[in-house]
């Protein structure tokens, strides 16, 4: 049977049809190799205010991105809701302030390990009057300034957020034999940046971190009047989240982020962070 040349061309043009339709197919779906790389390309980064308030993670993680190619997406929440993120499985790694909470969290295996990053201190801000008078009797004495707050019913806005900061801060009253409570004593519920700005509009008292502080001082009236205690050190510790806990979990990249972090690079980024604006850095780098 002889096919006209029209007949022909039809049934050219149909075959063709079929392999550019096939070809599509092929290459719009996903494989497994292509929704790994995906996967790993991004990590999800839980982590205290005070990283994001002072700024040090705009100023580290563009590099880190630049160097591993991984994407991170920040929650800057208070420490305790980092924790509770972890371990609800919603965040691939941790960089949080409150280590006992944090070793609490590894050990109930929440966490794979925890390490050391860096360091700075919490110090008492306030207004220039100081009604309290916490820079003339207890500039070096954190019970003793929370003490004066109390006896003077001065004014105090705490973090009330379940972070790090708030955490100290209820142990400083404890270790006061204080319960605070009443018109003086204001709790928050937000972040430092913005407990900051809310002591500053109403000329109270807060516990901070000195890098948010120092990173907002030129914009509020508030001073420091306590610092230099023992117990105003301030631990940052990373933790990468129990893989086990959803396959979602990128675990891999949260570990390239910890080896970043703890490295030689980033330990001496953190180093010079805030050397050129404050002469000195925000925090102290101390990975071991």
């Amino acid at each position: 049977m002889k096919l006209g040349k029209k007949k022909i061309f039809s049934l050219a043009l149909i075959l063709v049809l079929v392999i550019a339709l096939l070809s599509g197919c092929v290459q719009t779906a996903p494989t497994e190799e292509t929704s790994k790389e995906v996967k790993n390309s991004s990590i999800i980064l839980a982590t205290t205010t005070s990283t994001e308030n002072s700024g040090l993670l705009d100023y580290l993680l563009p590099v880190f991105e630049k160097d591993t190619g991984i994407k991170v997406k920040v929650v800057a929440v208070g420490t305790g809701k980092a924790l509770k993120m972890g371990e609800d499985g919603e965040a691939d790694v941790l960089l949080v302030h409150a280590k006992s909470s944090e070793e609490a969290f590894v050990k109930a295996g929440h966490g794979l390990e925890r390490f050391d990053v860096m360091y700075n201190d919490f110090v008492i801000i306030g207004p220039k009057n100081d009604p309290a008078k916490l820079y003339e009797n207890a500039s070096n004495d954190v019970i003793k300034a929370f003490k004066l707050i109390n006896k003077g019913n001065a004014k105090f806005v705490s973090r009330g957020d379940d972070s790090g900061t708030h955490k100290k801060e209820k142990k400083f009253w404890e270790e006061a034999g204080i319960e605070p409570k009443g018109d003086w004593y204001l709790s928050a519920g937000k972040g430092m940046g913005d407990v900051i700005q809310m002591a500053n509009e109403i000329e109270g008292y807060t516990l901070s971190d000195r890098a948010t502080y120092l990173s907002m001082k030129d914009k509020i009236d508030l001073e420091i009047l306590v610092e230099g205690d023992n117990k105003l050190f301030n631990q940052y510790g990373v933790i990468a989240v129990n893989p086990n806990k959803n396959e979602k979990i990128n675990n891999d990249g949260a570990q390239k982020f910890i080896d970043w972090i703890l490295g030689e690079k980033a330990q001496g980024l953190i180093k010079a962070f805030g050397k050129d604006k404050f002469s000195k850095p925000l925090f102290i780098p101390n990975a071991r």
